[in-house]
């Protein structure tokens, strides 16, 4: 067995690591992991191409989500978010630039989370990690997706990626345009 795959199987747990705000919110970070699908009718960077990866909640009938969890004290914040992605959807890729920072009302609690969320270029799918046994994950379409979301913050994370790759594209068409 691959080292990844072993140290993958182990998570983090307790909160004697966790990170707070100045207002004693819970500070959470978590990806939205991606990939081009690519097939013979759109190239590689095609808005119709991109798929998103969702897991399913703990919680039975709460939905889809994307991975995110408690970014704690000797972690920058883009290995936390790498890290959560990797227990909880058993993916690894690129972290990119950060999409936000939202404050959102826990669905299970009165507590407010400041949340952040990048979004994860997937350059692989373990076949072991350690929320395997409790989570699904599934690839889908942004507007597939953004139904099967319940969490608002998280469909606004999901539509910036969205403007991102469309900005993205349409200025590599310009060059293109431009090159002609």
């Amino acid at each position: 067995m691959e080292l990844k795959n072993m140290v993958a199987l182990v998570a983090r747990n307790g909160r004697h690591l966790q990170r707070y705000n100045n207002k004693g919110r819970r500070q959470v970070v978590g990806c939205i992991p991606y990939r081009y699908k690519v097939t013979s009718q759109t190239s590689p960077k095609h808005e119709d191409g991109l798929e998103v990866l969702v897991i399913t909640s703990q919680r039975k009938g709460k939905g889809m989500l994307f991975p995110k969890g408690g970014w704690e004290m000797d972690e920058k914040i883009e290995e936390a978010a790498l890290r959560e992605t990797v227990e909880e959807a058993g993916v690894m890729g690129t972290v990119e630039d950060m999409l936000g920072k939202w404050i959102f009302k826990s669905k299970g609690n009165d507590a407010y989370y400041e949340g952040y969320m990048f979004p994860l270029l997937v350059k692989e799918q373990l076949d072991l990690w350690p929320e395997k046994d409790i989570r699904q994950r599934l690839w889908m379409s942004v507007g597939e997706a953004r139904e099967a979301c319940h969490h608002g913050w998280m469909k606004d994370a999901l539509n910036k990626l969205e403007r991102r790759f469309l900005s993205e594209q349409q200025q590599g068409e310009e060059k293109m345009d431009l090159a002609l």
